[in-house]
């Protein structure tokens, strides 16, 4: 029982790291912040923390996989068993996504990684490789099969994918950088709507787009 109970708050600990992590980093950047500061914030040594990660691009790293990873495997387990039309699967998986993008408090990770991308090229390289290319296969995957069953326009696919996922991209930027200068909360979930419509009539192959 006693090493249950031991188990259950190493677990517990690893989570606190991380959302004390995230918030050193939504208030002094990533490159300020340091790895005393996500201890002080958690609470706990900073030896603790290096218990659980070895640098601060691994709490990063860590960040960005318990999100955007954890959001790309649902998407993944989603279009293994959709037997829908194509447009309603692509209408899902962009929907998802921008859930993430105008309700997750992650949303400030790309921010910052396009904010830092110049001095920490690896994390750029780790967000390319692992999450971003990972995303557009997806995109690319259902593009293909909307083509190949005759749903959609016969276009590059690497261009769509990359014109579903822009306008996500616009509501974490306005999220994390013009939002608190509006004068009325943004309708983040009315701009994915209006993207999709225009998306999915300029990719039917009945449009005379």
């Amino acid at each position: 029982m006693a090493a249950k109970r031991w188990q259950r708050r190493k677990e517990d600990r690893s989570g606190e790291i991380l959302e004390a992590a995230l918030f050193c980093f939504s208030k002094k950047g990533f490159a300020a912040t340091r790895m005393e500061d996500i201890a002080r914030r958690a609470k706990i040594a900073k030896g603790t923390v290096y218990l659980y990660f070895d640098s601060k691009e691994a709490v990063f790293k860590a960040l960005a996989r318990g999100s955007m990873g954890a959001r790309l495997e649902a998407v993944q387990a989603l279009i293994a068993q959709y037997q829908g039309d194509t447009a309603d699967l692509l209408a899902l998986v962009i929907t998802n996504i921008g859930e993430f993008a105008r309700g997750s408090d992650r949303v400030i990770l790309p921010r910052l990684m396009l904010a830092e991308a110049g001095n920490f090229p690896d994390l750029v390289k780790f967000w390319r490789l692992e999450l971003l290319d990972r995303g557009l296969g997806i995109l690319q995957s259902i593009i293909r099969r909307g083509v190949e069953s005759g749903e959609f326009r016969d276009l590059p696919t690497e261009h769509v994918a990359r014109l579903c996922i822009a306008p996500l991209m616009i509501v974490v930027i306005w999220r994390t950088t013009f939002a608190q200068f509006d004068k009325e909360p943004y309708d983040y979930q009315g701009l994915v709507a209006a993207h999709l419509q225009i998306l999915l009539h300029g990719l039917s192959a009945g449009s005379d787009a």
